[in-house]
């Protein structure tokens, strides 16, 4: 809505879901007022804004994710940030509308450009860092191979694959390291086939 800020809007992409919209993003935060039981580390805004800052200062792509205006983030959409962004606000009323929710970050991501430059961090990574697109590929084939070695064992996969990409969000993998993770779940899944072949 602010004046003169046509080409952000003429800019602006829409995507079928979340997973797309993230793709090319290596480092998201999802922007929630509650606690969803989904357990990720709680950044507030201006630590959020600072760390988006330092990511994107490394050459990453940075997400900050919004839910609608109605519900917010659902626990699968927070699942896929690397840490969750909670405005402080009085209990009764911690949910504030979705532009208010925008502008507080925006506020605070003005601020820490504004504030003194400091030496880029060196980068994370030798290779290019994993983007959400490679990740919930990676997600999916962690999925599969759990369910091809009967991992679960009749239990619900939900929680695990939830702690899983807790785990996997926060080391932060470089594309290199993620084709040495697939290598090592494809070798699985064909033992867990000779091993079915024998039976």
């Amino acid at each position: 809505m602010a004046a003169g800020a046509d080409d952000v809007l003429d800019g602006a992409r829409v995507h079928a879901g979340l997973v797309d919209a993230l793709a090319g993003a290596s480092f998201s935060l999802g922007l929630s007022a509650r606690r969803r039981g989904v357990n990720l580390p709680e950044l507030t805004p201006r630590e959020a804004a600072a760390q988006a800052l330092a990511a994107a200062e490394r050459g990453e792509q940075v997400a900050l994710v919004f839910g609608n205006e109605r519900t917010g983030l659902e626990n699968e959409e927070l699942a896929r940030c690397h840490a969750m962004v909670r405005i402080p606000s009085v209990d009764d009323f911690s949910s504030l509308n979705l532009a208010q929710a925008v502008q507080v970050m925006a506020y605070e991501c003005r601020l820490v450009l504004l504030g003194e430059k400091l030496p880029a961090p060196p980068p994370l990574h030798d290779e290019p860092p994993a983007d959400a697109a490679q990740m919930e590929r990676f997600f999916e084939h962690i999925a599969q191979t759990l369910d091809d070695i009967d991992f679960h064992k009749g239990r619900s996969p939900t929680m695990i694959m939830l702690r899983l990409r807790k785990l996997f969000l926060r080391a932060q993998m470089d594309e290199r390291e993620l084709r040495m993770l697939h290598g090592i779940l494809a070798d699985a899944q064909r033992m867990a086939r000779l091993a079915n072949d024998k039976k």
